[in-house]
Order: C-alpha cells, then structure tokens, then sequence
C-alpha cells in the first residue's frame, strides 16, 4: 500500500490547526483535539498522523468486508442523484 503523501498543516494562533490534502482543506481541529494532533504529529510520521486525523487512508480490509459472509450477493450501494 502506497505510503500518504500531499498533507500539510498550519497551527492559528488561536489555538485551531488546518489539515489540508493537495493544497484543498481536509479538516480543521479545534481545542483539545489541536493539542493532541500537535503532540502526535510531532513525534510521529507526520504523512501518516494526518492521514488518520482526516479518515483519508485505506484499512486494507476492504477485500475482506466484501467477502464476509454477511456481504456475500449484496450489490454496493448506488449513489443518489439529486438533481
């Protein structure tokens, strides 16, 4: 699996912290959860820090999911066309 790439962050004075992907925003934290990104993203694989703050990562178990039982015949959802 290829490893995240294209994140940047930006630390507010007031305390907010803006996470983008490819120069487009991803998500901002306010807070506690500013604080806790700052700690984590300092000391660990910022790319991969900021791809699990954002959601924006594969798990891997997508395969996996498709293939349980439960899921076995069902067809994947179908986008609703508003418009």
């Amino acid at each position: 699996m290829p490893r995240p790439h294209g994140f940047a962050y930006t630390a507010r004075p007031d305390g907010r912290v803006h996470i983008t992907h490819h120069n487009r925003p991803a998500t901002t934290l306010n807070g506690g959860r500013a604080a806790r990104f700052l700690t984590e993203v300092t000391t660990g694989d910022p790319q991969l820090v900021m791809a699990r703050w954002t959601g924006d990562y594969k798990r891997g178990n997508e395969r996996a999911a498709r293939d349980h039982p439960r899921n076995r015949g069902r067809e994947p959802p179908v986008p609703s066309g508003h418009g």
